[in-house]
């Protein structure tokens, strides 16, 4: 593999002009270890984007480290970016565009075949993409796995956001009908009440946490214990991040786990 990993380098390198060695992206997200964002940028397409993390970042970073000075969270590829997974030399969570939707309309089916290549040259870490969008994600992937006879391999995990019950009722028998093994769903920022039990059997992680920031907006308890009791009945693994504006979690909510074979 360290064959392909210095081939893989080096064709880059040529094509993209991409270091041979990057720093490490340090992020906040307690179910990853690191961020990697080589697509950045997005536009609002649900309640859950009101209060965007990863506009505001973007806002204050604008004319810097490949933001744009006008519009910074406008769709872009950071091509510096595509090596970082090869500089990572332990097995790590790797949360893929932290900082956007992979699978956003404007980001060009060559720009996720890019990504995904790299993903299978550096296998050793477990990739986690996350989506507002999964009917894009949906016809991605089916039609990648369709026209090559191939499976998904076992150490890349999608995800749906679903922020409330009109959410979920719609993002997740798209993300069920992805023809993948990994499946989560991300109930980030909870604004509602989520019943997941017409889909709990076809999800492998569930994540849940309240709204952060000024203007969060505000998640019961009880919404989230709810989740937390379904997923326990199935023994499905189940995150919880944090209660929102900043009120301490209970102590019956004080659970973070992750699916066997993750890296920890």
């Amino acid at each position: 593999m360290k064959k392909y990993e210095n081939q893989f380098i080096s064709k880059f390198n040529k094509n993209y002009g991409i270091p041979k060695k990057e720093a490490k992206m340090p992020t906040k997200i307690e179910w990853t270890d690191e961020s990697w964002n080589p697509i950045t940028g997005c536009t609002p397409i649900s309640p859950g984007c009101l209060n965007c993390y990863a506009k505001k970042m973007t806002n204050r970073l604008k004319g810097r480290y490949g933001y744009h000075h006008e519009n910074p969270f406008q769709v872009t590829m950071h091509k510096d970016k595509f090596s970082f997974p090869l500089s990572l030399r332990r097995p790590r969570k790797v949360f893929i565009c932290s900082m956007g939707d992979i699978f956003h309309k404007d980001v060009p089916d060559a720009w996720i075949d890019a990504v995904l290549h790299v993903t299978s040259i550096v296998p050793r870490h477990t990739y986690i993409i996350l989506t507002k969008r999964p009917e894009r994600m949906q016809y991605y992937i089916n039609a990648i796995v369709d026209k090559h006879a191939i499976e998904i391999p076992s150490n890349l995990w999608f995800g749906v956001t679903t922020e409330n019950q009109e959410m979920a009722d719609f993002r997740l028998p798209l993300l069920i009908d992805t023809k993948i093994a990994n499946k989560f769903v991300s109930i980030e920022p909870m604004l509602g009440p989520v019943d997941l039990s017409n889909y709990i059997d076809c999800l492998n992680w569930v994540i849940v946490g309240g709204e952060t920031g000024n203007k969060a907006r505000d998640m019961k308890a009880e919404w989230a214990m709810k989740v937390k009791f379904q997923c326990l009945q199935k023994g499905i693994p189940f995150f919880f991040k944090q209660m929102s504006n900043k009120a301490p979690t209970p102590p019956d909510l004080a659970i973070k786990q992750f699916p066997s074979g993750m890296p920890v």
